[in-house]
């Protein structure tokens, strides 16, 4: 559904990446401390009025020999550095209370705490306040706020501080793996295509998809052949309540024969529409515009896509990532219980509500591996989807089975959503120096880096078995979410029941 120019096999170029991005092997398995932007203080009034003021309120008769004594530059210079090695004090206090090590040396954060993702934004009256993106209760319980809005506007202003050159300081050889860098090529090619989009969003809805389902307004989603729009239908009950749909055209590829097309999003629509689950979109209707292009109608998730989440936040929060983890998992096995496998798995394909729960969408490269009929699934050949979540057999001219394809994608899902990064360009032996490091370093005693900063032992033992290059010792769906680490992971409410 959110597809973008990230899904065509080309590898993502290197860019430079921002600051914010974190350091794939300098991450440790720990919650961010929020960070919370506080206003400047006011400037420190006049000693002597205050001091006055208070004299004349101790001394009712006001006497006026009792004169406020100015402090001396040395009793000054004296406290200040008093403060200060209060301070350094505090800090030495607080890194003797860290109980995690980073890697390399650097800082280590502090352990996971009860205390919320923050970050700063402003309100109408000027004012800064804070935005609780995710937090955790005190019966161990956690909730999700997404805000699309706020995310936009932060993604906006990196992507105009990268146009305007302001990040030249960056180097492509400290992060070439971001999630900023194929972020940036992407941005680039759709700010040419924006004028285009515009020229084209009047009106070519047909009554019919506007009589059910109301007026498609703004963008939310582009890819190669279709873009997403927001449907309004004004509830009939309420005037002022209004009901929002996800609305996909299916535009007609270069060279596609009309019968080919129809095949296609018939095929689509079909896998889409016969899945039922909290954690796997709901599609609604197939319909036809008055130009004859095909719509697929689906449930809006008001929260956006894991993609631009993790490129908003840099990283997120153990828990936060452990959550939807399990939700992903959740749909996959029910999608392969179901006979179907996704083959186009990564955090643009996975959209949000507003409180958090996962939808797993865009079922353009879905396969039925398995008939309701049959017991054994079919194996499938050919490569799809986008390069860094490609599973190693993909590439091989062999068949496989593309369940394990599903798996292997989840675990790059995760460990993107922990450090903000990928962790190669192209799981291809002999292409890719990290793969190939991947492939030595697992065999060792001291691991591989980016996995081995997971600071829980379970939880790096399935991220090591879910990317086993062997695709037949690879965990299945079932086996992940029995797993003792998965098992342990608390979901929140909102991602249980799908809303």
């Amino acid at each position: 559904m959110a597809a973008s120019a990230s899904s065509n096999l080309t590898p993502p170029s290197i860019s430079p990446a921002p600051s914010t991005v974190p350091s794939l092997q300098s991450q440790p398995e720990a919650v961010n401390t929020p960070s919370v932007t506080h206003p400047a203080p006011a400037p420190t009034p006049p000693v002597a009025p205050a001091n006055a003021n208070a004299n004349a309120n101790a001394h009712p008769n006001g006497d006026a020999t009792l004169k406020v004594k100015k402090p001396t530059m040395t009793s000054r210079i004296s406290n200040m550095f008093n403060k200060r090695d209060e301070g350094r004090e505090a800090a030495k206090a607080a890194d003797r209370n860290t109980d995690t090590k980073a890697p390399n040396g650097a800082a280590a954060r502090p352990p996971p705490s009860r205390q919320p993702s923050v970050s700063a934004s402003k309100s109408k009256d000027g004012n800064t306040t804070p935005y609780r993106r995710f937090w955790t209760n005190e019966d161990g319980s956690h909730e999700h706020h997404l805000k699309v809005a706020k995310r936009q506007e932060k993604l906006s202003d990196m992507f105009q501080n990268l146009m305007l050159g302001k990040k030249k300081d960056s180097h492509n050889e400290d992060q070439p793996l971001s999630l900023m860098a194929n972020w940036v090529d992407v941005m680039r090619n759709e700010k040419e295509k924006l004028a285009e989009q515009k020229n084209s969003a009047s009106n070519h809805t047909s009554q019919t998809l506007v009589q059910k389902y109301g007026k498609c307004q703004e963008v939310v989603g582009r890819g190669a052949f279709g873009i997403v729009r927001v449907a309004h239908k004004t509830d009939a009950k309420d005037p002022k309540r209004e009901h929002l749909y996800a609305v996909k055209e299916f535009k007609q590829r270069p060279g596609e024969s009309a019968k080919k097309y129809q095949k296609r999003l018939t095929a689509e629509f079909c896998i889409s529409s016969s899945m039922q689950h909290p954690n796997v979109i709901n599609t609604l209707d197939l319909l036809q515009d008055d130009k004859g292009t095909y719509c697929e109608v689906m449930e809006y998730c008001s929260g956006g896509d894991l993609y631009t989440l993790v490129l908003a936040a840099g990283q997120l929060e153990v828990v936060e990532a452990d959550c939807f983890f399990k939700q992903l998992m959740r749909g996959v096995e029910y999608m392969h219980e179901m006979g179907v496998a996704h083959r186009d798995l990564k955090p643009e394909n996975l959209l949000l509500t507003q409180h958090g729960s996962i939808k797993i969408t865009d079922f353009g490269n879905g396969e039925c591996f398995r008939m309701a009929w049959e017991k054994e699934a079919h194996m499938t050949a050919g490569l799809c989807g986008s390069a860094p979540y490609i599973a190693p057999e993909e590439y091989v001219d062999r068949e496989f089975d593309p369940r394990a394809v599903d798996v292997w994608a989840c675990g790059i899902i995760y460990m993107a959503m922990r450090t903000g990064r990928h962790l190669w360009r192209v799981a291809q032996k002999g292409e890719d120096e990290f793969f190939d490091r991947y492939l030595e370093d697992r065999k060792e005693e001291s691991g591989y880096k980016p996995i081995e900063v997971l600071r829980r032992r379970q939880c790096r033992n399935v991220i090591y078995s879910v990317l086993d290059p062997n695709p037949t010792r690879r965990l299945n769906a079932h086996q992940v979410l029995f797993s003792e680490w998965v098992k342990e992971i608390k979901v929140c409410h909102a991602g249980s029941e799908g809303f």
